[in-house]
């Protein structure tokens, strides 16, 4: 498998607002306003979103719209919407609302596993082998996520041997690429140098993204490690907001606008208008009436090298 998604100047980010970013919000916020905002993403220059999750919805009532929002978001040709499934159940939610990128998700750490899904990691990942054979049949585009894949709120540091030995296993499920998660935000340069190596090395042909928080202030440097490996996909969110509701003390996620001015200043592209995602920020910022977390938030103006990528050489 090769990675197709990205070369040494350009960067593929995920908005993930609709999904990580929202489930952790104390109020549900109106499918109108997630599809308003959707499309302004779109407008923006991002081509993936991760849009909602397959979940019960009394266990994350902010998530009860995504067949709506998957039945209802037309993204065209050249973007692409992802969904969460945990099981056949969600699977098969996910093919009846007409979802064609899904992503698996499984936790590396058992007491995470046990919080998030209710059963230990390995009993996790054989909830999701039917539901990658129902996605396959139907030719989905299938991707998956390994939670807590280096720091665990209840377990402590997860092995890279841990990692290694899941990925072994979703690879076989067919997954075209891999995201690793710092689910809580402990995560250090070291870290993602330590675990991504590994896993390069067990799989080097499977295309690899980050998905980050920023819970200890530690993501943009745990981005920028893993560019300089050539990690070429991450997972973000406007204005940094979101969190894991099933790992205690995760705070929100790696920020798209803060990713963005990262890339930019270091001559990578990303493809995104970046005065567009200010526009989108302030509109956000009213939606929830509190103070977001990313970096440029908190600034008046866009720093030059946001607007575009810096040229070099």
């Amino acid at each position: 498998m090769s990675d197709t998604a990205g070369t040494v100047d350009h960067v593929l980010i995920t908005d993930v607002l609709l999904r990580d970013g929202f489930q952790i919000e104390p109020v549900v916020i109106p499918t109108a306003d997630k599809i308003r905002l959707a499309y302004g993403l779109l407008d923006a220059g991002l081509t993936s979103l991760e849009i909602g999750s397959f979940v019960h919805p009394g266990k994350v009532p902010q998530m009860a719209d995504t067949d709506q929002l998957v039945s209802e978001l037309r993204p065209g040709e050249s973007a692409a919407l992802h969904t969460l499934v945990f099981n056949e159940r969600g699977a098969r939610r996910a093919l009846a609302a007409g979802a064609r990128n899904v992503r698996l998700i499984v936790s590396a750490s058992d007491g995470h596993s046990q919080a998030n899904a209710g059963v230990p990691s390995q009993a996790a990942l054989a909830r999701l082998r039917p539901a990658a054979a129902l996605l396959t049949e139907a030719q989905v585009r299938i991707e998956a996520c390994i939670a807590t894949a280096f720091v665990c709120p209840f377990d402590g540091e997860t092995s890279p041997d841990t990692v290694v030995g899941l990925a072994r296993q979703l690879s076989a499920l067919g997954i075209r690429v891999l995201h690793l998660a710092d689910t809580i935000g402990a995560a250090s340069p070291w870290h993602i140098r330590r675990t991504v190596s590994a896993v390069r090395t067990a799989l080097p042909d499977l295309p690899l993204g980050l998905h980050l928080h920023n819970t200890y202030g530690m993501a943009s440097a745990n981005a920028w490690e893993a560019l300089q490996l050539g990690v070429r996909r991450f997972d973000a969110s406007l204005g940094g907001i979101g969190g894991c509701p099933f790992a205690p003390g995760a705070a929100g996620n790696i920020a798209t606008d803060d990713l963005v001015n990262l890339c930019h200043h270091a001559g990578i592209s990303t493809g995104i208008d970046a005065e567009k995602l200010v526009a989108l920020r302030e509109e956000l910022h009213a939606l929830l009436g509190r103070k977001l977390d990313s970096a440029l938030s908190a600034v008046p103006a866009t720093p030059v090298a946001l607007r575009t990528a810096v040229t070099t050489g």
